[in-house]
């Protein structure tokens, strides 16, 4: 097995020995006093050395000075290359910039905002391509009725983990205390389509999720079927009246009726 020999570029002394040289490019672009003393230098290469000077710039804490400088073969005289401000391992440096697209969160988007979606999302697919077995969407594309991206798979599955793995699901604190199941209720409204199996809508004005998406295992207490409230209005019995049969009373004679006190002459 042979082996690769790399072979290690010695140090051009002419370069490595132009601290003064290297020091005056540096103030060049500095602010006066901001150029420290001489940290030393890295072998770039053929006739390269890179050498750094500490700054003393109160708002580049840990930064440092590197200059680079380099002549040509057969040459005498170092020239400077350039001459960068570099962070070192104690410099304070911003937060690593994340894109647009992982910074956003739900709820970001305001009034006016656009929401630009990338052309290769995972999360849809062309309209004739839908996932949804109860779309016919041949009949669709032939009434022209037809969205251009419709939710894939992917798209599909990650908002239902989104739903059930949320406040509308089986999990929230309102759920644990429910009487039933928003499935057993006469205000949940299934989804169309395959979602339908697992989410719907709830229609109840007093509920807290009225008019949003919920998980058919999720619940609160305006359940259609919590608890059956009387009536408030009360209607009396009508009477009865049994004309099949008579009672028997003892009554007086006529001169007993006539001779009754009335309490008059």
């Amino acid at each position: 097995m042979s082996r690769t020999r790399i072979r290690s570029t010695p140090v051009d002394q002419a370069c490595a020995a132009a601290v003064g040289l290297a020091r005056g490019a540096a103030e060049e672009i500095a602010r006066p006093g901001e150029v420290g003393e001489h940290l030393g230098f890295d072998n770039e290469g053929d006739r390269v050395v890179t050498h750094y000077f500490e700054c003393l710039d109160r708002a580049y804490l840990g930064w440092r000075w590197a200059v680079t400088v380099t002549r040509a073969s057969r040459a005498r005289v170092v020239t400077v290359s350039e001459t960068v401000l570099l962070p070192g391992a104690r410099a304070l440096l911003a937060p690593r910039w994340v894109p647009w697209n992982e910074r956003l969160l739900p709820g970001d988007l305001g009034v006016g905002d656009l929401l630009p979606t990338e052309a290769d999302d995972d999360r849809l697919v062309p309209g004739f391509a839908s996932p949804d077995e109860a779309i016919d969407a041949q009949a669709v594309l032939e009434l022209g009725l037809g969205r251009a991206r419709v939710l894939s798979a992917l798209g599909r599955d990650l908002a239902a983990h989104r739903w059930r793995s949320g406040e509308p699901g089986p999990h929230a604190p309102i759920a644990h205390a429910a009487p039933a199941q928003c499935s057993t209720c006469g205000f949940y409204w299934p989804l169309a389509g395959t979602l339908g199996l697992g989410f719907g809508v709830c229609a109840n004005e007093y509920a807290p999720d009225d008019g949003r998406v919920v998980s058919a295992d999720h619940g609160c207490g305006a359940h259609s079927e919590a608890t059956t409230v009387p009536s408030m209005v009360t209607d009396a019995a009508p009477p009865i009246l049994d004309d099949l049969e008579y009672d028997l009373t003892e009554s007086g004679s006529a001169d007993e009726a006539s001779s009754e006190p009335l309490g008059h002459a």
